[in-house]
């Protein structure tokens, strides 16, 4: 098949939809990429990208089709807004045209924002193919418990449009199943929904020598890692207390491997409660470094928000962490709460609780090493069972294929 994939987001920027896409070239697919120009997190555009391009690049076997966007800068909420929409537009109006190949199928990656449904639209009318949409993030959910959006009109402006995306899908993917009814109260039938989970991303280098010494300028001790983004859904204030509050009971060491719009905050919270022996930031790093750093740790530690919508969806960091085979660490509410619970897989804390995020910390910390291997053990099966990439590609391409049919 010739498949179009279309995202604000792609390599040299991290995200699951890098693999997806590799995944099927390895199954002999023809992918292309219609995507922005690499900006995030930091907000400036990566080295060797700018006004003049690059536009059209060779990544693995892909081909990746770049439009001007405006970067999303120091974190505004105006700038991140001009981030969301330039691409919306430079790839609605410049993607028909520089999208030569006929497409049997699109596919459109959605973590945030939901605007890029509108490029996804103004391709299915250029290249008359079908449409399958991964909902990654719920819009305009996310935007009220994030506090980006608090305009009751504003929000109901982006629950239009959100509409007015889905009616143009011919299937709606979810990454949690307790998404389903938000989509189903949003005018999609049922039977246009499709239970599609992240998986682990398949990484096979190892990670350099510079990152392995990090861990070795930490202080010895009980290293709980967290890895990803540092922004306002992942509730660094609940782990800043936990830390306070544990801090005299045991040597943990709380590691954060990753960047985001928070992340000056955090360093300046870190200085201001007197944390630095206990908490450390190591910036971000390639995926290729993720194992090395999985493999130096205890125990690792997944957080969000306490919000209606937050309890709906799951982390993609979980997957990677079951992958990992180490026990996890989860400050959650429902459904990712749930999965770890399933899993065996480790300690669960609710959210915003600051005071039971430390006792399970501590609780880890005075679990026996064998007993934590048997949890990474655990969650490593389920992960076998549930989210395994191979599998989760075979669903994928059968959607595909039925959907072309139908049109």
């Amino acid at each position: 098949m010739n498949i179009l994939i279309v995202t604000q987001y792609f390599w040299p920027e991290n995200f699951r939809i890098n693999d997806l896409a590799r995944g099927l070239v390895e199954r002999g697919h023809r992918v292309t990429v219609l995507t922005g120009l690499p900006n995030y997190p930091g907000g400036r555009f990566f080295a060797g990208y700018g006004a003049s391009g690059p536009w059209r690049e060779a990544h693995e076997g892909i081909e990746v089709i770049r439009v001007p966007l405006l970067p999303r800068g120091g974190g505004g909420r105006t700038r991140l807004l001009l981030n969301y929409l330039s691409f919306a537009l430079s790839a609605s109006l410049l993607g028909p045209w520089r999208v030569r190949a006929a497409a049997d199928a699109i596919f459109v990656y959605e973590p945030s924002p939901i605007t890029v449904g509108i490029a996804a639209a103004a391709m299915k009318r250029s290249k008359g193919a079908p449409l399958l949409f991964w909902v990654q993030d719920l819009w305009p959910e996310s935007l009220r418990a994030t506090g980006a959006v608090r305009s009751a009109w504003l929000l109901a402006l982006v629950g239009y449009l959100v509409r007015w995306i889905y009616r143009r899908c011919d299937l709606i993917l979810v990454q949690s199943r307790a998404f389903i009814p938000t989509i189903e109260a949003a005018s999609v039938p049922s039977d246009k929904i499709r239970y599609f989970p992240n998986s682990a991303e398949r990484v096979e280098a190892a990670p350099r020598d510079g990152e392995k010494d990090l861990f070795a300028r930490i202080p010895d001790g009980f290293r709980i890692l967290f890895a990803g983004n540092i922004g306002a859904a992942q509730d660094f204030p609940t782990i800043l207390r936990a830390a306070e509050l544990a801090r005299g009971e045991a040597p943990l060491r709380w590691i954060v491997v990753g960047d985001g719009r928070q992340a000056e905050w955090l360093r300046e919270q870190i200085a201001a409660r007197s944390l630095g022996d206990c908490v450390f930031l190591l910036g971000r790093h390639p995926l290729e470094a993720m194992p090395g750093f999985y493999a130096a740790a205890d125990a690792l530690l997944v957080t969000l928000r306490r919000d209606p919508v937050f309890a709906l969806t799951v982390p993609s960091k979980l997957q990677s962490y079951l992958a990992a085979a180490k026990p996890v660490l989860a400050a959650l509410d429902g459904e990712g709460a749930s999965i770890v619970e399933e899993a065996g897989c480790g300690y669960v804390a609710p959210t915003e609780a600051p005071e039971v995020l430390a006792a399970q910390a501590l609780k880890m910390y005075r679990t026996a090493a064998q007993d934590r291997a048997r949890m990474g053990a655990s969650g490593r099966t389920y992960f076998e069972a549930n989210f395994e990439r191979e599998r989760l590609l075979d669903n994928l391409e059968r959607w595909l294929r039925e959907a072309g049919a139908c049109v």
